[in-house]
């Protein structure tokens, strides 16, 4: 494990420890050193057993011979562990574990030391848990006796095997004049402290064992004073135990609650990739890389499966890097570079078979020579680095490799291990589940935004009606595509319908539901309804929606998906100036008269549509708009927000349409600008038109009588307009269709029939009486002397159809019109 991971540890420090119980025996079994624990365990203070036989403290005389049967046991074996019925001072009994070491002194020596634990107090937590994990699984302890000069007087076997000092060498010496070093005065330090306070102490400290010189351990020292006859301190006494495993894995659980608060933070993979790398080092590695297959950037998913041998080794990209050496950063790649991985190295066999790559000691020649050749300047680079060890580690996630971590040690020089590979494989799993989260969300994104610019109209007309511009503003990526929507329809006798709504929610499902709803409008626009009743119409399809989407009882855990819209309808006649709205819970339109004054007009705000109330819930209102005026169409994402009143936002939108002498395109500009600067949380759909006034002289309209005669007259007078208007190469034509719907319309109708003829993008030819039933066309056989009026006049016109009017109906047709005469 990396040394720094001690940054993410709690630092260790002395720290007092509950006392263990330990005594001290000669090699007769008197007592000759007791601990203040012991006396607190079985009530015999120091003056009471020191100098006497052990077996002054045990229960009966048969454990008492018991005793003297163990002894001679830990003769023959060095040492001995066991439970065993102690008899406290005030007269109960006590079933303590006893573990009892061999110590070794000058010429050979020697002595015992018992420790001893209350299997009654294990729960409490009276030792030290990694003192006591070791008591009972009979780890090797290191035990060093120390007089009041802190020289060594005594020591156990074990001792060697944790530093490689033999104990020849230890004794009558101090700690820090054989193992010299800052550790060494630290230990002493906290040594001389338990012997003026006669308190048991922990300390961890480092150590280099004999069998692993390349790999640093954690020990864990705990000291105890002992009391001679007169209760006072005659030495200390030190047991040690390698606690590098706990040590460890504390470091691993610190570094992982670590990645989970800073990988991730985005759904930005690049930021992801960046993320792994500065948290690898330095708390595991001198140096991180990480490279993500070219295609995730793009929100793609790798199309090679882990295992697929398809002869190409995908192109990566560097998406992060971290150094301990800041001009080591640009080695071997800088970021965002692409990097093409040479198909013979290791790197090429992660990507191929998902599986992690460990070099302890890093040899170029020995397992990078085929890259190294490839690519020599760069391969120089890497040994010049100092780079010694190396960890190779794929990021896979459902069994596609995403791309590869690489970390690698200079300046530690300790190698990387099996242990390291382990936690490296954990933090790049976390990185992979990020990563794959956020392809997961750029899909669904990408295929919710596609879906709605796809159903949004790509570009908006307003024919001789209106002039158009309009933008669509995207919510932020924490909150994904909604269900607005805008539109301008083209009507009959050169009417525009506009558009504007809203469905409630967010994302795939309601931008589906935006096209669905948008193409019920405009199916129901070419009906030519007044906006209340096409708004009904409207709010029947959401309720049918809704139907539609009711909980299956035999559907699991399915939940409902309720559809809600809101919509704003409105129709202008560029012949009348006249404009009629209706809204179904929607904000009104703001209106710009030609000298800038805004108004937003009070007009029922009708019920959100899928309530069901009928044609009674919405109402229509008629305006007359001077040419030149502004409507601007809006959905709440422009003027709501978290933090402001709804009139706030209608100020701030006033405001910005009163910039007079602007284009519609830079007006449109204007008012997105005014958008909080913070992350807006829903769409923004803006809809800005400019009337106009269909010039008189491009309208002609004549009453006529309801008699067969009229027909003659509807052909004259369109002749001589025609004429008029420089358009005599269509009168064949055009005789033919005002014959028919004149004759249609005297046969069929009833009261004074209207012609009238409008010169717009197309020439629409109109024919109005008072009755209320819409022609419908037929099939005629072929002695059938009628009912060809309407099929020659859709073969002879651009399109044809009827509406309802006030005063009965109109029935319309029209005819193309040359490129010049439009233009004029």
């Amino acid at each position: 494990m990396h040394t720094n991971q001690s940054k993410l540890a709690e630092p260790v420090k002395p720290s007092e420890a509950p006392d263990a119980a330990i005594a001290m025996l000669n090699a007769e079994g008197t007592v000759v050193g007791w601990t203040q624990a012991a006396q607190q365990l079985v009530g015999y203070s120091a003056r009471d057993v020191v100098g006497r036989p052990a077996a002054h403290v045990l229960s009966s005389s048969e454990d008492a011979s018991r005793a003297r049967a163990l002894a001679e046991q830990c003769r023959a074996q060095g040492g001995w562990s066991g439970t065993m019925t102690v008899r406290h001072r005030d007269g109960h009994t006590l079933t303590l574990t006893l573990r009892v070491s061999l110590l070794w002194g000058e010429n050979e020596s020697l002595r015992w030391l018992v420790s001893v634990t209350d299997i009654g107090e294990l729960s409490s937590g009276a030792l030290n848990g990694s003192l006591r994990e070791s008591l009972l699984t009979h780890a090797p302890i290191g035990i060093v006796v120390r007089d009041l000069q802190l020289r060594c007087t005594w020591v156990n076997d074990a001792m060697e095997l944790h530093d490689g000092i033999p104990r020849d060498r230890r004794f009558g010496s101090r700690l820090k004049d054989s193992l010299p070093g800052f550790e060494a005065e630290a230990l002493e330090v906290v040594m001389q402290r338990v012997l003026e306070s006669g308190t048991s102490m922990v300390h961890e400290y480092r150590a280099w064992p004999p069998t692993h010189r390349h790999q640093e351990h954690v020990m864990s020292a705990s000291f105890f004073c002992f009391q001679d006859a007169d209760g006072k301190p005659q030495g200390v006494c030190s047991m040690s135990v390698d606690v590098t495993g706990n040590r460890r894995a504390r470091e691993r659980l610190a570094i992982l609650s670590e990645a989970s608060t800073r990988i991730g933070s985005t759904l930005d993979v690049m930021q992801t990739g960046q993320e792994l790398a500065e948290l690898a080092v330095p708390l595991l590695a001198d140096h991180a890389l990480v490279d993500l297959v070219e295609s995730v950037p793009f929100a793609l998913e790798p199309s090679a499966r882990i295992g697929t041998a398809n002869g190409r080794t995908p192109t990566l990209r560097r998406a992060g890097m971290a150094s301990v050496e800041l001009g080591l950063l640009e080695l071997p790649w800088v970021r965002e570079e692409v990097i093409h991985v040479h198909p013979a190295s290791p790197f090429a066999n992660a990507l191929r078979t998902g599986s992690s790559h460990l070099v302890p000691a890093l040899g170029m020649d020995t397992h990078f020579g085929p890259w190294v050749h490839h690519d020599p300047a760069r391969g120089q680079k890497v040994r010049d680095s100092g780079v010694h060890s190396l960890m190779v580690v794929p990021i896979r996630s459902r069994r596609c490799v995403l791309g590869l971590a690489l970390f690698g040690r200079s300046t530690e020089q300790t190698p990387f291990q099996e242990d390291d590979l382990l936690l490296a494989e954990e933090l790049v799993t976390r990185a992979a589940l990020c990563l794959d989260n956020a392809l997961q969300y750029a899909r669904e994104r990408t295929a919710a935004l596609t879906l709605q610019r796809d159903l949004l109209p790509h570009r908006v007309r307003g024919g001789a009606a209106v002039e158009v511009a309009s933008r669509y503003v995207p919510a932020d990526m924490d909150h994904g595509v909604g269900g607005d929507w805008f539109d301008v329809i083209e009507l009959s006798g050169a009417r525009v319908a506009l558009v504007v709504g809203d469905v409630v929610g967010h994302g795939i499902n309601a931008a589906a539901t935006m096209g669905r709803l948008r193409t019920a409008v405009r199916t129901l626009a070419d009906l030519d309804l007044p906006p209340d009743e096409l708004l009904a119409h409207l709010d029947d399809t959401v309720r049918r929606l809704n139907d539609e989407n009711e909980v299956d009882d035999d559907i699991p855990d399915q939940a409902p998906v309720v559809v809600g819209a809101t919509c704003l309808y409105a129709v202008y006649d560029p012949v009348t100036r006249r404009c009629a709205m209706a809204r179904a819970g929607h904000l009104p339109p703001a209106i710009i008269d030609p000298q800038g004054c805004v108004t937003f007009p009070d007009m029922p705000a009708g019920a959100p549509l899928g309530l069901g109330l009928g044609v009674l819930a919405f109402e229509s209102v008629e305006l007359e708009l001077p040419e030149g005026s502004v409507l601007a169409f809006y959905t709440d994402g422009l003027v709501e927000s978290r933090d402001d009143d709804i009139d706030v936002g209608l100020q701030r939108l006033g405001t910005a349409l009163t910039q007079s002498g602007r284009s519609l395109e830079d007006l449109c500009s204007q008012v997105v600008e005014t958008l909080p600067a913070r992350t807006h949380s829903d769409d923004v759909a803006l809809l800005l038109v400019r009337t106009r006034a269909l010039q008189s002289a491009r309208v002609a309209s004549w009453d006529l009588p309801n008699e067969p005669a009229a027909v003659r007259t509807a052909r004259h007078l369109a002749a001589r307009q025609l004429s008029t208007w420089r358009l005599e190469h269509l009168l064949p034509t055009v005789e033919l269709i005002v014959s028919e719907l004149v004759t249609n319309a005297i046969r069929y109708g009833g009261g004074p029939v209207r012609l009238r003829l409008i010169q717009h993008q197309v020439l629409t030819c109109e024919v109005s009486d008072t009755s209320t039933s819409h022609p419908r066309p037929r099939h005629p056989s072929t002695l059938d002397e009628n009912g060809r009026g309407l099929f020659l006049i859709a073969r002879l016109s651009r399109r044809w159809g009827s509406r309802s009017a006030s005063n009965g109906k109109v029935v319309w047709a029209e005819h193309d019109l040359p490129s010049a005469a439009v233009a004029g």
